[in-house]
Parts: structure tokens; C-alpha cells; sequence
């Protein structure tokens, strides 16, 4: 939302510039490729792709089922374990769901990483990389040194086949799970067709955009007789190789630390002629989702993804009373209504970003919510008489919340 003639990054952009414009303190996303990370990297935000399994996609649309994964989209890394602690968990709808403990995640935060091995990749440091982005991640990796954090130069010998291996591989799967919506089964149908052939091809054909068609015509060709040991055979074989790859890189560090995109968020439609330039924005991402790795990114100087600082954009400075006076109308409001606090589900209590929720009376809090809105009088009387929620308030919540489990 900084640059309107710049990308906020795809696929979950609409995610990542709503969560950075303020417009909501959290949100979800899907990611197959980086489609969680680089939106989070061009628009300023924190982005988690967890490990596949840890949160089901039941409900997700499939792009590539052995890659998609749902994942978050928040301003910090403290909102990114609070919302884990409420998605991650079995689901016996989503069969690949994991069937293991779920941790309170706020409990890894805030310790010392004295000690903690990490691990930088000499392959991720390529010619043609935006000289700012790599100057942002060698300065993230001199502060974990301060910070105590070993740093250990690492190979990845075959990251440079991840590309081509993650879209054919990713381009297989969807052509097969795409096949679904012909009109007949699910989805958009074509109206005014003469016949069930003329109804798969007009449907398929008004229902699916460009890039979609050309990933399910890239997938159906990988797929084809004659061509499925060729190319998607020996890209599942490359796959275990980078798999591979990673395995003996944790045998030598805790974590690694990479870039997540080459380059800023470049201009809308500098690269909509050449789609394989538009591809090699995920070469930072695509490996992580090969191998099913839990990624995070957070974020620092301008337009440039990092790991470590957390520094917000140039110019993102909105105006403390408009942040203060919304969260106070919405905490006012809720107080004032509602009623007791024992039907808390969820807070999200952090700076100036607070959120809560109650079970049974979304609707209500919604409508609340409206009427302050488009009543700028009531707003202002809320706002006149009290600027923010007191601390003792905050901690009288939090005390409630932990007395019944919900935090």
C-alpha cells in the first residue's frame, strides 16, 4: 500500500497490504512458493509459512497439494505466535493434517539466541541480486552475531535446479486438481452451451485467467505420455535431492538465514510480458516448500525483506490519534455491551494493535463496530472522554483470560 504503481506481491497480497495499511491487525494467507513470505517482504510485514501439516487447508482451494500451506500475515512476530496458538491443531477433515502437540508458541519468544547456530547459504547470494536487499540480510546476520548467534557458512548445492523443479511440480498438481471445474462439478458454469463438450471447453476457458491456464498447460504437459519420466519423474527426484540438501544443513545449524526476494517490489506490469522473470522471484522461497520447512519473515529498511530488525517503512507513520481513538472506540464499545469477559476466545493484546473476540457475539461486535464508524459524534465523545484503555485495565483482562484457559 506504499507504492500504488508498485506490486504488493502475490499470491496472498490482498493479505499482507490490508494487515500493512492497518486495516486489519491480522490475517491468513496461502503459500505454495513464497506466496505468504514475498507479499509480507514488499509490503512490510511479518509472514509465517509453518510446517506442512501444522495448520489444515481444509477449506483451501488446491493449487499443489504437497505445497500449499496456510499461513499468517501480522504486523510482529509476538501477533504471529498468538494467532498460531489459535489455527494450529489436528484436523480430521485435512488428511494431512498433523496429528502431534501444539505448542503455546509466545513461550519461544524473548530468549537469547547466545549460542543458536545459524546458517547462511552461500547459494542464496547470487549475481543479479538487488545490491540494497543483500546489503539489508548481511546486516540482519552481523546483528544476530552481536546478539550471540554463531554464524555458519553453509552449501546448498542444488538450489539452483529449485525453480524448475517447484513449477513442475507445482504446475502437475495443479493441472490435476484443477480439472475439477468444468461446469459440471464445482464452480462457474458457462451459460447457453449446446453440448457437454462445448460446456468443458466455455467454461474452462471464461472461468480461468491467463496465468491459470498457463500453469494448468505447463502441468498437463509435464504430465503427457512421453514426457511424465522426462520431466515430472525427474523433478520429484531433484526434490529429494534438495530435500536432501537441507537435511545435512540442520545437521550443522539451528536455523538459516536467507533473502526472500531478489529485488524490491517492482512496478505493476514491468514483468506481465515475460512470465519466466516473474517466476525467478520465488527462487529464495521455492526450496523451503520442496521440503515442507517451516519460514518466517520479518522486516526492515525500505521495500526490502530481513529477518531481523523490524524496522517499519519510510513514511509509515499514521497518525497515533487515529490508531488510539479506533481502538479505544472498538474496546470501549465492547466493554460497555458485551458484558462479562469469561466468553473470551481469543486477545490479542500487543501495543497498539488489540483485538478481541468473543464466542457468540461476532455479529453484535460487528454491528458495534459499524455504528461507531458512521457515527463520528459518538467517536468523538468516546474518544474525548477517555484517549486510550488503562494499563490496569490490560492486566485485569489478560488475569481473566488466563483464569479461564484461553491464553
Amino acid at each position: 500500500p506504499w507504492d500504488f504503481e508498485r506490486i504488493p506481491g502475490g499470491s496472498s497480497g490482498g493479505s499482507a497490504a490490508a494487515v500493512a495499511a492497518g486495516e486489519t491487525i491480522l490475517a491468513l494467507g496461502s503459500d505454495t512458493g513464497g506466496s505468504i513470505r514475498q507479499p509480507a517482504a514488499l509490503c512490510g510485514v511479518v509472514g509465517l509459512k509453518p510446517t506442512y501439516g501444522r495448520v489444515s487447508r481444509y477449506g483451501l482451494v488446491a493449487f499443489a497439494s504437497s505445497l500449499d500451506q496456510i499461513g499468517t500475515l501480522v504486523k510482529d512476530v509476538e501477533d504471529t505466535a498468538l494467532l498460531m496458538n489459535c489455527i494450529a491443531a489436528h484436523d480430521p477433515m485435512d488428511s494431512t493434517s498433523g496429528d502431534i502437540p501444539v505448542p503455546d508458541y509466545t513461550t519461544f519468544l524473548n530468549h537469547s539466541i547466545k549460542g543458536i547456530k545459524v546458517g547462511v547459504p552461500k547459494e542464496y547470494f547470487v549475481e543479479g541480486m538487488d545490491p540494497a536487499v543483500e546489503q539489508a540480510v548481511r546486516k540482519a546476520i552481523e546483528t544476530l552475531a552481536e546478539l550471540g548467534a554463531e554464524i555458519i557458512e553453509l552449501s546448498l548445492p542444488h538450489t539452483e535446479y529449485a525453480i524448475a523443479t517447484y513449477y513442475l511440480c507445482a504446475t502437475a498438481e495443479a493441472s490435476s486438481n484443477l480439472a475439477r471445474y468444468d461446469g459440471a462439478h464445482y464452480g462457474y458454469r458457462s451459460p447457453g452451451t449446446d453440448n457437454i463438450i462445448d460446456m468443458f471447453s466455455k467454461t474452462r476457458a471464461e472461468g480461468f485467467g491467463k496465468e491459470v491456464k498457463r500453469r494448468i498447460m505447463l502441468g498437463t504437459y509435464a504430465l503427457s505420455a512421453g514426457y511424465y519420466d522426462a520431466y515430472y519423474l525427474k523433478a520429484l527426484k531433484v526434490r529429494t535431492l534438495i530435500k536432501q540438501d537441507f537435511e545435512r544443513a540442520f545437521q550443522q545449524c539451528d536455523v538459516i538465514v536467507t533473502p526472500t526476494s531478489p529485488t524490491p517490489a517492482f512496478r505493476v506490469g514491468e514483468k506481465t510480458e515475460d512470465p519466466l522473470q516473474m517466476y525467478l522471484s520465488d527462487i529464495f522461497t521455492a526450496t523451503s516448500c520442496i521440503d515442507i520447512l517451516p519460514t518466517i519473515l520479518q522486516f526492515t529498511d525500505h521495500n526490502v525483506p530481513n529477518f531481523i530488525e523490524g524496522q517499519v517503512l519510510p513514511g509509515f507513520n499514521p497518525p497515533v490519534e487515529q490508531i488510539d481513538r479506533s481502538i479505544f472506540a472498538m474496546e470501549a464499545k465492547l466493554n460497555s455491551k458485551i458484558g462479562p469477559l469469561n466468553k473470551c476466545t481469543l486477545a490479542m493484546i500487543k501495543g497498539r494493535h488489540k483485538l478481541i473476540h468473543y464466542r457468540g457475539y461476532e455479529q453484535e461486535i460487528e454491528d458495534e463496530l459499524f455504528d461507531l464508524e458512521n457515527d463520528p459524534e459518538e467517536l468523538d465523545n468516546l474518544f474525548s472522554t477517555k484517549k486510550s484503555i488503562s494499563d490496569d485495565m490490560m492486566d485485569e483482562l489478560s488475569a481473566k483470560l488466563k483464569a479461564v484457559n484461553t491464553i
